[in-house]
């Protein structure tokens, strides 16, 4: 019987940043979570790609399998954990990458702050140094049959474009104001982001059923 399954990687920093905005696809994920209303089960620690990390996973078997985790690595080098930990998940359930949809949720600074967009994985990274780590350790050609996508989260940008002011705003740490916003609003639209997914893997499946 098929059934979707996606892995859900929040890419973020760790402390003393972990509650900067750098950080909101981890809050964005956190959000995401309680969306799903008892679902999904609170986040955890676990050992995963040789590193503890936060993670939760789907509590009811009649529902969509999400995995969700956060990398617990500094943003700008995360990639070699990501695809440890991607290799990991797919071994750990006996899945072929056409049966894990891995999907990367971060912020992004060319957003307004609380958008949410589904991407495709080949969009632009933007400039942002975490997409770019994945993409350089994460090969598609290794993975055949794989659907990765990814969800950004906007947070705004400073008027100043400079390397030096860039850093320096998305190391800010949010304020109390932007924690709620993420808390409320964010995760139900990263759900309707996985469930448009769900729903294209679905009409895949079908078509692919009924094929001669």
């Amino acid at each position: 019987m098929f059934r979707p399954r996606f892995l859900l990687l929040s890419l973020g920093n760790p402390a003393p940043y972990y509650e900067t905005l750098h950080s909101a696809g981890h809050f964005a994920l956190n959000s995401a979570q309680k969306a799903l209303r008892g679902s999904q089960l609170p986040f955890t620690y676990t050992d995963l790609g040789g590193k503890k990390c936060l993670a939760s996973l789907t509590a009811s078997s009649s529902s969509p399998s999400y995995i969700m985790i956060q990398s617990p690595t500094l943003m700008n080098v995360c990639g070699p954990w990501v695809a440890k930990a991607y290799r990991e998940q797919l071994q750990m359930h006996n899945l072929k990458p056409s049966e894990l949809s891995l999907v990367l949720v971060h912020d992004d600074l060319e957003e307004d702050f609380g958008s949410v967009k589904l991407r495709k994985w080949k969009a632009s990274h933007r400039g942002h140094n975490g997409v770019k780590s994945v993409n350089a350790s994460l090969k598609p050609a290794e993975f055949p049959g794989a659907r990765w996508s990814r969800i950004s989260i906007g947070i705004d940008r400073p008027e100043a474009r400079d390397q030096q002011s860039v850093a320096n705003y998305v190391l800010r740490r949010m304020t109390r104001y932007q924690k709620d916003v993420i808390d409320a609003k964010i995760g139900p639209r990263v759900i309707g982001c996985l469930r448009s997914l769900q729903d294209d893997w679905e009409e895949d499946f079908d078509k692919a059923s009924s094929d001669p």
